[in-house]
């Protein structure tokens, strides 16, 4: 990390893209995927910070795509087209999905970050994005950051050390 580059931050719901020698962090991740596409070649990356599933489960007339699974992925691999990246080239990382709470029903709604990974999974393969590594489930929030110079995704768990993917 040299003085000209800087950490380009991804609330909740929300997503962006950088250019090397620029990184993207997302924190809060607790039942959240955080997906990180990217082209190696080009040095740009895209990360969203997916909340829930399934957009056609939303009962707002006006639908935040950068919220769910099945529209903001495809929200991200259209602005890093845009941006230089090539369709053929992308490659994504995924990590959280923990589930957060502890549950004596066997209900599967509340089963959200195990959806929530299901779901990204699922439209990543539906576009044609082979994911190189995640790091998918347990019960501990993570702070994730990408580098698209090494692409490298350093995963920060809460109260542990953090580790690269």
């Amino acid at each position: 990390m040299n003085e000209t580059s800087m950490v380009v931050k991804v609330g909740i719901a929300d997503l962006n893209i950088v250019k090397a020698p620029d990184t993207i962090r997302t924190s809060g991740l607790g039942s959240c995927v955080g997906v990180v596409i990217y082209d190696s070649s080009k040095k740009i990356a895209g990360l969203s910070h997916v909340l829930l599933p399934d957009s056609k489960a939303a009962k707002q007339v006006k639908v935040n795509e950068h919220k769910y699974a099945d529209t903001a992925i495809s929200c991200l691999i259209r602005l890093l087209l845009e941006n230089g990246a090539r369709k053929y080239a992308l490659k994504a990382k995924i990590a959280g999905g923990a589930q957060m709470f502890q549950f004596t029903s066997g209900s599967d709604i509340m089963r959200i970050g195990q959806r929530n990974a299901e779901a990204v999974k699922q439209k990543l393969h539906e576009l044609q994005v082979p994911i190189i590594a995640t790091d998918i489930g347990g019960n501990v929030g993570r702070t994730i950051e990408f580098d698209p110079v090494t692409c490298t995704l350093s995963i920060r768990k809460i109260n542990k050390e953090t580790f690269l993917i």
